[in-house]
Order: structure tokens, then sequence, then C-alpha cells
């Protein structure tokens, strides 16, 4: 009863059918329909998620080469298979890490808006920081998880590259990385994601949670349930909320990318094992500044897509999710 009635005014937060609480949600319902649309989404993201990667790790050819030019590259010797490389891990992999980061997010979010009720803010600040801090909390949960994905899916995206080792397929990735440098090796560059892409994870939340708060204020709508957005309405203006935030933190986190992506997929420098210090001196000593900014259009393009798709996607299957009762005491 008391939850209940805590409950209430998160709900009604920022126009009701648009900021859908995890109270209201179906969750069974939630986590397949959106493992369905999920999967879907990342294919048709997938390939350029390929060649950010191929961009910056390559040091002579690839690297050099505009997105446009390495994607007709990759399509011209490898055909669709060679954009597509490592999907299937990462879609499979993916289901349970999915389930970890969206319901850390939406519990964290919704315990973030009913304990920030009471405070003295704008609420486009108050939206903007429970979105922030859900994000961080999300990312932080789902890093165990989603390190050693990425370091699978990523050398199965380079194969053939200087400075990496050939694989055949995820299992014989975790074989050789295994036998190579123990557990530790799936977890490369996770102190490096975890410290910064957690920040970048709660810069996206909230510019997204603040911006959509912002937008639909200045389209005039309140938090009054008489006057609704339509369904194109509300996709057109998360859209548009996504799409700002992707832009924002493809921007700052680029560098950092850059640098984790090598990590985890370069075996050497002829100096030993790969660190944050080594790889970073090597991008200095290749291509000076610029080289932190490898591979950012089709990164700009990556995120800026899959804030807007994601994000749509996202708030379709809260939508669909919603439990057709709610019983209140």
């Amino acid at each position: 009863m008391a939850a209940d009635a805590e409950a209430a005014p998160a709900a009604e937060l920022a126009l009701a059918d648009t900021d859908i609480n995890w109270d209201r949600l179906d969750k069974t319902k939630f986590h397949i329909i959106g493992a369905m649309l999920f999967t879907v989404q990342s294919a048709l993201l997938h390939p350029t998620a390929v060649v950010k990667t191929r961009m910056q790790v390559d040091g002579s050819g690839l690297s050099h080469m505009r997105g446009v030019s390495v994607f007709w590259n990759i399509w011209k010797s490898d055909g669709i298979y060679g954009l597509f490389r490592g999907f299937g891990t990462s879609a499979i992999g993916s289901v349970p890490g999915r389930v970890l980061a969206l319901t850390s997010l939406e519990v964290s979010k919704d315990i973030m808006l009913k304990y920030t009720g009471h405070l003295d803010m704008p609420e486009a600040t108050r939206l903007g920081l429970a979105n922030g801090v859900a994000g961080m909390i999300s990312h932080l949960a789902s890093c165990v998880y989603y390190v050693p994905l990425d370091v699978i899916c990523q050398r199965l995206m380079v194969q053939g590259l200087p400075g990496t080792t050939f694989c055949n397929g995820p299992v014989d990735v975790v074989k050789k990385v295994m036998k190579a440098e123990g557990f530790r090796g799936l977890y490369r560059g996770f102190g490096l994601t975890a410290v910064t892409q957690s920040p970048a994870s709660a810069l996206w939340w909230g510019v997204y949670g603040a911006a959509q708060h912002i937008i639909w204020r200045s389209l005039g709508y309140e938090d009054s349930m008489e006057n609704k957005p339509s369904h194109l309405e509300m996709a057109t203006v998360q859209a548009a909320a996504g799409m700002v935030a992707g832009a924002c933190s493809s921007v700052i986190t680029t560098p950092v990318d850059t640098v984790k992506t090598r990590l985890q997929v370069i075996d050497n420098y002829g100096i030993g094992r790969p660190s944050v210090l080594k790889t970073t001196r090597a991008l200095l000593h290749e291509d000076g500044w610029l080289g932190f900014y490898r591979g950012f259009g089709p990164r700009f393009l990556n995120m800026s897509l899959y804030g807007t798709t994601m994000i749509v996607t996202y708030e379709l299957i809260k939508r669909l999710s919603v439990k057709e009762e709610i019983v209140t005491c």
C-alpha cells in the first residue's frame, strides 16, 4: 500500500504516458519483447561497429581511410559476412547482460525519482539527475558481464589485421586468451571501461532525460493527463532527445573508446603485454592527438543512430509492457 502511494507521483512525472516507471511494467513481457527488438536494432547497426573497430585497430591501412571507404573495403574483401563479424556472438551473448542492465537502470531510476521528489530543483534537472545516476549504476552492474563479451566480439571483428591473433570462432577466442593471459585476459580494459564509460553512460542518460523534458515543455505539454501526445509525437521527441544524447556522448568518449578497443584486441607492441599507457603512447607515436579520434565518423554515426533507435525501441518496449491492470489497495 505504501509502495503504491509512493509510486503514484513518479508515474505522473513529465507526461505519464512517456515516462513509464518500473512498477507499471510486466517484467516478463518487458524482457522478452526487449530481447527481440534490441536484437533487430543491433543487427542494423552492427556494420558501423565493425567499421569503427577496424579503423581504430589497424595501424597502417584502414585507420587512415574514410569510414565509407573502409565499409566498401570490407564489403569487397569479405562480403556481407565481413560486415557482420562477431554479430552472432554479440546477439546471443548480450541477452543476459541486457536483462541485468535494463533491470538495474529502471530500478535505480525509480528509486532516484522517489527520493529526489522533495528537493527544490527544476524538473529537467531532477529528471537529468535521476536518469544520469541510473545510467551510471546500470553500466557499472553490466560491465562485469559485457567486458569479456566485448573482448570476444571485437577480436572476431578484426581477424587478419596486424598485431591480432587469428581465432576460429568465439570459443577459440576464449581458449587462446585464457591460455595466453589467464582469466584476466578476458577483462582487458575493464578498469578503463568502468572508470570512464560509466560517467559516459551517466552523461547519455542524463542528457536524454533533461532534453526530453525540455522538448515536451517547449511544445506546451504539461503533466496533465488530459493533454496526451500522440504515438508519433512521442517517438519523434524521444528520437530527438536520443540523438542529442548520442551526439554529445560520442564527442566526449571517442578517445577513451579508441584506447580501450586497441587494448582489448592487440596482443603486443613488441614490448610485452599491452597496457593503457603503452596503448596511449603507441597512438601518440602513430598519429599524434588525432589518433585518439580514429573511427570518429563511424562512431559518431553509430552512437547518434544508436541513441535514436535505441531509445525509440526502448520506450516502445516499455509502452508494450505496461501491465493491463494495476491493482491498488
